[in-house]
């Protein structure tokens, strides 16, 4: 298992050129959350030359497909094509696990989710940061364990952040 550095797979996706928008617990984490995650979220823009993009950037990871009882992963087909054709890619990565999700739970994807973004440095690398509310929307719709255990804390620091003004 590769050693988690989620500030190096941004940049890879930097390098490329990729449009996304960062999601789920990394984001959290971003807007000041205490929240421990173990992989990067990211949404991104569905338009062909960004496939395509997204694509050279898997090369350039590792990228395969993260499936239990395989610790190597599963090689797979991550053509511009391919990546349109799948929803949801759980991957795992030289860097740690990468999720690409193109409509997450609540969200309309991209577009829904760049709304409300902003620009945040990550070590030197712009990343488009999905807003803490659409965060907590997109945890609330997923309804899975863990998203319900970390959303008190979410909505409590929003309630302090709109207190604050």
């Amino acid at each position: 298992m590769a050693e988690f550095q989620p500030h190096a797979i941004l940049a890879v996706l930097d390098s490329h050129g990729v449009r996304y928008v960062l999601i789920g617990g990394l984001a959290a984490v971003l807007h000041g959350a205490s929240h421990v995650t173990t992989d990067v979220d990211v949404v991104p823009e569905e338009a062909k030359h960004n496939l395509e993009r997204l694509s050279a950037a898997l090369k350039e990871l590792g990228a395969r497909i993260r499936v239990t009882g395989e610790p190597e992963g599963v090689p797979f087909d991550h053509s511009a094509g391919s990546l349109a054709r799948v929803r949801v890619w759980n991957l795992q990565t030289d860097l740690g696990d990468l999720d690409l999700n193109f409509e997450p739970s609540g969200t309309r994807g991209y577009d829904d989710l760049t709304r409300d973004a902003s620009a945040m440095l990550v070590r030197g690398v712009s990343v488009s940061v999905a807003s803490l509310a659409d965060v907590i929307r997109s945890k609330e719709a997923a309804g899975r364990p863990r998203d319900r255990a970390a959303l008190p804390a979410l909505r409590e620091l929003l309630a302090r952040r709109r207190a604050e003004g």
